[in-house]
Protein backbone atom coordinates (compact mmCIF):
# COMPACT_ATOMS: atom_id res chain seq x y z
CA UNK A 1 0.00 0.00 0.00
CA UNK A 2 2.66 2.26 1.03
CA UNK A 3 4.36 1.83 -2.49
CA UNK A 4 1.22 2.51 -4.24
CA UNK A 5 0.83 5.96 -2.53
CA UNK A 6 4.44 6.57 -3.23
CA UNK A 7 3.96 5.98 -6.91
CA UNK A 8 0.87 8.09 -6.55
CA UNK A 9 2.87 10.90 -5.60
CA UNK A 10 5.34 10.33 -8.44
CA UNK A 11 3.02 10.63 -10.78
CA UNK A 12 1.15 13.30 -9.69
CA UNK A 13 4.80 15.40 -9.50
CA UNK A 14 5.42 14.23 -13.29
CA UNK A 15 1.77 15.70 -14.11
CA UNK A 16 2.57 18.64 -12.53
CA UNK A 17 5.84 19.03 -13.70
CA UNK A 18 4.50 18.24 -17.50
CA UNK A 19 1.42 20.72 -17.15
CA UNK A 20 4.33 23.60 -16.00
CA UNK A 21 6.27 22.46 -19.08
CA UNK A 22 3.40 22.72 -21.28
CA UNK A 23 1.92 26.05 -19.88
CA UNK A 24 5.83 27.73 -20.82
CA UNK A 25 5.27 26.82 -23.96
CA UNK A 26 1.82 27.54 -24.64
CA UNK A 27 2.70 31.30 -23.33
CA UNK A 28 5.38 31.12 -26.27
CA UNK A 29 3.01 30.71 -28.52
CA UNK A 30 0.12 32.25 -27.59
CA UNK A 31 1.72 35.58 -25.38
CA UNK A 32 0.54 37.22 -22.44
CA UNK A 33 -2.68 39.72 -23.29
CA UNK A 34 -3.26 43.46 -22.25
CA UNK A 35 -5.15 43.79 -19.37
CA UNK A 36 -6.95 47.37 -21.18
CA UNK A 37 -6.88 46.69 -25.16
CA UNK A 38 -5.98 42.63 -25.30
CA UNK A 39 -3.23 42.93 -27.83
CA UNK A 40 0.06 41.23 -27.47
CA UNK A 41 2.07 42.53 -24.22
CA UNK A 42 5.41 43.10 -24.95
CA UNK A 43 6.63 44.66 -21.52
CA UNK A 44 7.63 42.21 -19.43
CA UNK A 45 11.00 42.93 -19.17
CA UNK A 46 9.77 46.39 -18.37
CA UNK A 47 7.79 45.58 -15.49
CA UNK A 48 10.25 44.20 -13.27
CA UNK A 49 10.66 47.38 -11.22
CA UNK A 50 6.38 46.82 -10.60
CA UNK A 51 6.77 43.56 -10.20
CA UNK A 52 8.88 43.71 -6.96
CA UNK A 53 6.86 46.68 -5.51
CA UNK A 54 3.45 44.65 -5.97
CA UNK A 55 5.23 41.84 -3.51
CA UNK A 56 6.44 44.15 -1.59
CA UNK A 57 2.87 45.40 -0.63
CA UNK A 58 1.04 42.57 -1.37
CA UNK A 59 3.24 39.21 -0.55
CA UNK A 60 2.43 37.94 -4.09
CA UNK A 61 3.77 38.40 -8.07
CA UNK A 62 1.17 40.45 -9.64
CA UNK A 63 -0.70 38.60 -12.58
CA UNK A 64 -0.89 41.70 -14.63
CA UNK A 65 -0.05 42.52 -18.41
CA UNK A 66 -0.06 45.64 -20.22
CA UNK A 67 1.54 46.46 -23.77
CA UNK A 68 3.87 49.19 -24.56
CA UNK A 69 2.04 51.38 -26.45
CA UNK A 70 -1.25 51.76 -23.48
CA UNK A 71 1.81 51.51 -20.83
CA UNK A 72 2.85 54.67 -22.07
CA UNK A 73 0.07 56.72 -22.82
CA UNK A 74 -0.44 57.00 -19.24
CA UNK A 75 0.60 60.97 -19.28
CA UNK A 76 -0.02 63.26 -15.44
CA UNK A 77 -1.77 66.08 -16.42
CA UNK A 78 0.23 69.40 -16.31
CA UNK A 79 0.75 70.74 -12.69
CA UNK A 80 -1.68 73.29 -12.56
CA UNK A 81 -4.43 71.28 -14.56
CA UNK A 82 -4.50 68.60 -11.61
CA UNK A 83 -5.72 71.21 -8.76
CA UNK A 84 -9.44 72.46 -8.89
CA UNK A 85 -12.58 72.99 -6.29
CA UNK A 86 -14.44 69.78 -5.76
CA UNK A 87 -17.45 70.72 -7.00
CA UNK A 88 -17.74 71.42 -10.55
CA UNK A 89 -21.22 73.06 -9.88
CA UNK A 90 -20.90 75.00 -6.67
CA UNK A 91 -23.55 74.90 -4.09
CA UNK A 92 -25.20 78.03 -2.62
CA UNK A 93 -24.44 77.67 1.00
CA UNK A 94 -22.10 74.86 0.92
CA UNK A 95 -20.98 73.09 3.74
CA UNK A 96 -17.11 73.08 2.73
CA UNK A 97 -16.81 75.58 -0.37
CA UNK A 98 -12.73 75.17 -0.22
CA UNK A 99 -12.81 71.67 -0.72
CA UNK A 100 -9.84 70.92 -2.92
CA UNK A 101 -9.35 67.70 -5.76
CA UNK A 102 -6.66 66.41 -6.82
CA UNK A 103 -6.69 64.70 -10.26
CA UNK A 104 -3.38 63.92 -12.09
CA UNK A 105 -5.23 62.09 -15.22
CA UNK A 106 -8.08 62.87 -17.38
CA UNK A 107 -10.95 60.57 -18.05
CA UNK A 108 -10.38 60.12 -21.79
CA UNK A 109 -7.82 58.44 -23.76
CA UNK A 110 -6.49 55.34 -21.93
CA UNK A 111 -7.80 55.79 -18.37
CA UNK A 112 -11.04 56.09 -20.29
CA UNK A 113 -10.52 52.53 -20.90
CA UNK A 114 -8.71 51.79 -18.17
CA UNK A 115 -11.49 52.18 -15.24
CA UNK A 116 -14.45 50.29 -17.06
CA UNK A 117 -12.28 47.62 -17.28
CA UNK A 118 -11.94 47.27 -13.98
CA UNK A 119 -15.21 48.22 -12.80
CA UNK A 120 -17.22 46.03 -16.20
CA UNK A 121 -14.32 43.73 -16.58
CA UNK A 122 -13.21 42.88 -12.94
CA UNK A 123 -9.92 43.77 -13.42
CA UNK A 124 -8.76 44.11 -9.64
CA UNK A 125 -4.71 43.97 -10.92
CA UNK A 126 -5.34 46.76 -13.30
CA UNK A 127 -6.43 48.98 -10.38
CA UNK A 128 -3.84 48.50 -8.39
CA UNK A 129 -1.32 49.19 -11.09
CA UNK A 130 -3.93 52.42 -10.87
CA UNK A 131 -3.57 52.76 -7.08
CA UNK A 132 0.40 52.62 -7.64
CA UNK A 133 0.31 55.18 -10.26
CA UNK A 134 -1.86 57.39 -8.14
CA UNK A 135 0.68 56.82 -5.28
CA UNK A 136 3.66 58.26 -7.30
CA UNK A 137 1.73 61.22 -8.05
CA UNK A 138 0.97 61.90 -4.39
CA UNK A 139 4.32 61.49 -3.73
CA UNK A 140 5.69 63.96 -5.90
CA UNK A 141 3.02 66.52 -4.43
CA UNK A 142 4.14 66.05 -0.99
CA UNK A 143 0.68 65.34 0.19
CA UNK A 144 0.18 64.55 4.10
CA UNK A 145 -2.24 63.23 6.10
CA UNK A 146 -3.37 60.97 9.05
CA UNK A 147 -5.44 58.64 6.94
CA UNK A 148 -6.32 57.77 3.79
CA UNK A 149 -10.07 56.39 3.28
CA UNK A 150 -11.39 55.49 -0.08
CA UNK A 151 -15.06 56.45 -1.36
CA UNK A 152 -17.15 52.99 0.05
CA UNK A 153 -19.53 50.88 -2.31
CA UNK A 154 -22.55 49.61 -0.70
CA UNK A 155 -23.02 45.99 0.29
CA UNK A 156 -25.46 45.35 -2.94
CA UNK A 157 -22.48 46.67 -5.26
CA UNK A 158 -19.68 45.58 -3.50
CA UNK A 159 -21.55 41.86 -3.90
CA UNK A 160 -22.41 42.65 -7.53
CA UNK A 161 -18.84 43.60 -8.25
CA UNK A 162 -16.71 41.33 -5.72
CA UNK A 163 -14.15 44.20 -5.09
CA UNK A 164 -14.22 47.86 -4.32
CA UNK A 165 -12.01 49.57 -6.96
CA UNK A 166 -11.80 52.76 -5.00
CA UNK A 167 -10.06 50.68 -2.34
CA UNK A 168 -7.92 48.62 -4.37
CA UNK A 169 -6.67 52.06 -5.97
CA UNK A 170 -6.36 53.81 -2.56
CA UNK A 171 -4.27 50.93 -0.82
CA UNK A 172 -0.86 50.78 -2.61
CA UNK A 173 -1.21 54.89 -2.96
CA UNK A 174 -1.32 54.95 0.92
CA UNK A 175 1.71 52.59 1.45
CA UNK A 176 3.19 54.75 -0.81
CA UNK A 177 2.93 57.38 1.06
CA UNK A 178 2.96 56.14 4.46
CA UNK A 179 -0.56 57.77 5.45
CA UNK A 180 -2.47 54.82 7.50
CA UNK A 181 -5.53 53.13 5.31
CA UNK A 182 -9.02 53.02 6.64
CA UNK A 183 -11.08 50.90 4.82
CA UNK A 184 -13.73 51.23 7.69
CA UNK A 185 -14.06 54.51 8.40
CA UNK A 186 -16.32 55.39 6.25
CA UNK A 187 -19.84 54.13 5.31
CA UNK A 188 -22.43 53.65 3.11
CA UNK A 189 -25.97 54.06 4.61
CA UNK A 190 -28.05 54.47 1.30
CA UNK A 191 -27.73 52.71 -1.82
CA UNK A 192 -27.61 54.96 -4.91
CA UNK A 193 -28.03 54.71 -8.35
CA UNK A 194 -24.61 54.82 -10.44
CA UNK A 195 -24.05 58.30 -10.89
CA UNK A 196 -22.39 56.84 -14.67
CA UNK A 197 -26.20 56.37 -15.25
CA UNK A 198 -27.36 60.09 -14.33
CA UNK A 199 -26.43 63.13 -16.67
CA UNK A 200 -27.72 65.86 -14.69
CA UNK A 201 -25.83 67.37 -12.39
CA UNK A 202 -28.72 68.60 -9.60
CA UNK A 203 -30.12 64.85 -10.01
CA UNK A 204 -26.12 63.38 -9.96
CA UNK A 205 -25.98 65.57 -6.65
CA UNK A 206 -29.05 64.32 -5.13
CA UNK A 207 -28.46 60.81 -6.00
CA UNK A 208 -25.60 60.64 -2.97
CA UNK A 209 -26.87 63.27 -0.60
CA UNK A 210 -26.47 61.57 2.84
CA UNK A 211 -25.18 58.58 1.65
CA UNK A 212 -22.24 58.37 3.34
CA UNK A 213 -21.53 58.20 7.76
CA UNK A 214 -18.84 57.41 10.00
CA UNK A 215 -18.13 54.71 11.82
CA UNK A 216 -18.08 54.76 15.35
CA UNK A 217 -15.14 53.11 15.86
CA UNK A 218 -13.18 55.66 15.03
CA UNK A 219 -12.61 59.36 16.39
CA UNK A 220 -11.69 61.55 13.49
CA UNK A 221 -11.42 64.61 15.68
CA UNK A 222 -8.93 67.13 14.31
CA UNK A 223 -7.50 64.76 11.82
CA UNK A 224 -6.19 65.67 7.91
CA UNK A 225 -8.14 62.99 5.72
CA UNK A 226 -7.48 62.02 2.58
CA UNK A 227 -10.42 60.77 0.59
CA UNK A 228 -9.41 58.40 -2.49
CA UNK A 229 -12.33 57.60 -5.41
CA UNK A 230 -11.67 56.07 -9.47
CA UNK A 231 -13.12 58.77 -11.07
CA UNK A 232 -14.95 62.18 -10.80
CA UNK A 233 -17.36 63.91 -12.78
CA UNK A 234 -19.33 66.55 -10.95
CA UNK A 235 -17.10 65.86 -7.53
CA UNK A 236 -21.10 65.63 -5.74
CA UNK A 237 -20.07 61.85 -4.51
CA UNK A 238 -16.97 63.10 -2.77
CA UNK A 239 -17.77 66.14 -1.46
CA UNK A 240 -20.71 64.17 0.46
CA UNK A 241 -18.32 61.94 1.78
CA UNK A 242 -15.89 64.65 2.89
CA UNK A 243 -19.23 66.43 4.68
CA UNK A 244 -19.64 63.10 6.29
CA UNK A 245 -15.87 63.62 7.52
CA UNK A 246 -16.05 67.09 8.57
CA UNK A 247 -19.09 66.51 10.44
CA UNK A 248 -17.31 64.11 12.39
CA UNK A 249 -14.76 66.37 14.00
CA UNK A 250 -12.03 66.11 10.74
CA UNK A 251 -9.89 69.42 10.70
CA UNK A 252 -9.22 68.79 7.03
CA UNK A 253 -10.56 66.83 4.26
CA UNK A 254 -8.75 66.81 0.81
CA UNK A 255 -10.27 64.30 -2.27
CA UNK A 256 -8.45 62.65 -4.74
CA UNK A 257 -9.62 60.95 -7.88
CA UNK A 258 -7.26 59.03 -9.55
CA UNK A 259 -8.93 60.48 -12.91
CA UNK A 260 -12.37 62.46 -14.15
CA UNK A 261 -13.19 64.49 -16.78
CA UNK A 262 -13.30 67.77 -15.47
CA UNK A 263 -12.84 70.26 -17.99
CA UNK A 264 -13.65 73.57 -16.85
CA UNK A 265 -11.90 75.19 -14.22
CA UNK A 266 -12.93 76.80 -10.60
CA UNK A 267 -11.00 79.40 -9.01
CA UNK A 268 -7.47 77.61 -8.18
CA UNK A 269 -7.45 76.64 -4.38
CA UNK A 270 -3.67 76.22 -5.23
Amino acid sequence: MMGASVRNTDVSTFQKGIREAFKDAFDLILPYRCAICGNASDTEDRFTGYNRLYKDIYGVDPELHICGKCLSSFNILEEDKRWSLCLSDPRENDACPGLALYMPFTYQGIAGRAVPRIKFGKKKELARFLGCLLGSCIYGEDIRADLMVPVPLSPERLAERGFNQAEEIAYPASRLNDIPFADDLLTRIKDTKRQSELRDNTVRSKNVAGAFGVSGLWDVTGMTIVIVDDVVTTGATLHEAAEALYKAGASKVLCIAFAGNRYIKNAEPF
